[in-house]
Parts: C-alpha cells; structure tokens; sequence
C-alpha cells in the first residue's frame, strides 16, 4: 500500500495533482487507516497514469471523469476523443487558411470599389477618424443587407462628385470636436436637412423601416462624438417639424 507521495512520486505527479483528481471525482480517494493515513493499492498507480496520460493529451478532466465512470467502453470514448480532436485540428487548420488569406488580401471585407473609395477619401479632406468610422459601417451594412448596399454606397459616393454636399461631408466630419452647444451644429443641421429634402424629397434613402441596423449605425457614429450626437439630433427634430421619417 503506498502513501499518497509514494503514488505522486511514482507516476510523476504532484500531491496537489492527486487531490486535484480526487475533487474532481477523477481518482477514488481511498480510506484512512488506524494510522491516519490514506493508502493505495497498486490499482491507484494504474488508474493515475491512465488520468496523467489523457490529461496530458489534452482531454478535458470532464471526459476523464466520464471516461473512468465506465471502464468497459475506455477504447470507443479513446476512439470517439480521437475522431473529436481530427475534427478540431481540421476546423483549427481551416481557419488558419482563411487567416493566412486575409492577410494576404486574397479576402477582402469590403468589396474592392469600396476600398478605393475609402481610400480617395483623404485627397479629398476627409480626416481617418472618419475613414475608419466609414470602413466600419460600410462593414456591418454590406455584412446585414447586402441586398441594398450596394445601392446606398454608389448614392454616396455619387454624392461625393457634387461640390455642395462634398462641402456637408466635410463640415459633418469636422464638426467632431465642437462644443455640443455650438450654434454651428444648428446651422449644419439646416443645410443637411435642405440638402436632403432637395435631394430625395421626403422618400429618404435607407434600409427597411423595421431594421434596428439604421439605429445602430447612428448610435455608433453619435457615441465617438458628443457634437456628432447633438447635430444628429437637431437632424431628426428639424426632420420631424417637416413631417419627414429621419434619416437612415
């Protein structure tokens, strides 16, 4: 019969290992003796390799614990374990080829015209804050209604060739860092509000009225800027005044 750091000693194992297993319901944690002491037979020693090897193999203690619990079936859960970690290395290997493509730009998140023209941006005066802010958004709209993005970006960029509403891109962006209470966010809000209305009439681009992702992206762009929140809002009540829905 061995003490428990004979046992711990023998398979290469820690005592704080052993009682490790024995919380875990791993190891049967025999008796005391008269002496106080808990000892083990020699099938301790056989039932602790077998937990250190699996352990070491990467098998969750859970599946070590099921695997002990039922003895005669030890090499179907083995194979079972075995056709699992296959699975895993080829979903793990499956997903460094996707990575490994990324990085090598042969997958874009964006489609193609989209990256050029988020990269002409800067020549035209944009800041990157709102490149990247663009890139996101532009992500998350192509990715949840991709039936329609492609119809809202080409209105934009269109936009973009006209010298006015160029000039109201460019104000909005810097109107980043003002104070909310600004008067010239009141004014900006007007000009938006004139420019769309002149633009789409009341019938204002969008997604359906029953999507939250028109919401979310607003809400976004308003939490990197409290003057960007204010202009939004001064947008949706000059909007409301004129009986329009808002913008999307």
């Amino acid at each position: 019969m061995l003490t428990i750091g004979q046992l711990a000693r023998y398979v290469g194992v820690s005592t704080k290992t052993v009682r490790v297993y024995h919380a875990k319901g791993l190891l049967a944690e025999p008796e005391r003796d008269s002496s106080g002491y808990r000892r083990y037979p020699a099938q301790a020693v056989v039932d602790l390799v077998r937990i250190r090897t699996l352990a070491e193999a990467g098998v969750p203690l859970a599946r070590i614990r099921e695997l002990g619990s039922a003895p005669d079936d030890f090499d179907a859960a083995l194979e079972q374990i075995d056709t699992e970690l296959t699975d895993r290395i080829r979903r793990l290997r499956d997903t460094q080829r996707r990575l490994r493509k990324l990085a090598a730009g042969e997958v874009r998140l964006l489609p193609a015209e989209i990256d050029h023209h988020l990269a002409g941006l800067t020549d035209l005066g944009f800041t990157d804050r709102w490149i990247a802010m663009e890139r996101d958004l532009w992500i998350v709209v192509y990715a949840t209604h991709p039936e329609v993005a492609d119809a809202l970006f080409h209105d934009q960029a269109q936009a973009l060739t006209d010298a006015d509403l160029l000039d109201l891109y460019l104000a909005y962006d810097r109107a980043h860092d003002l104070d909310p209470a600004d008067p010239f966010l009141t004014e900006l809000a007007d000009r938006i509000v004139a420019a769309s209305i002149d633009r789409y009439g009341t019938d204002l681009p969008g997604v359906s009225a029953d999507s939250a992702i028109p919401q979310l992206l607003q809400t976004t762009v308003n939490a990197s800027s409290p003057a960007w929140e204010q202009l939004d809002s001064l947008i949706r009540h000059r909007l409301g005044e004129l009986g329009v829905a808002g913008l999307d």
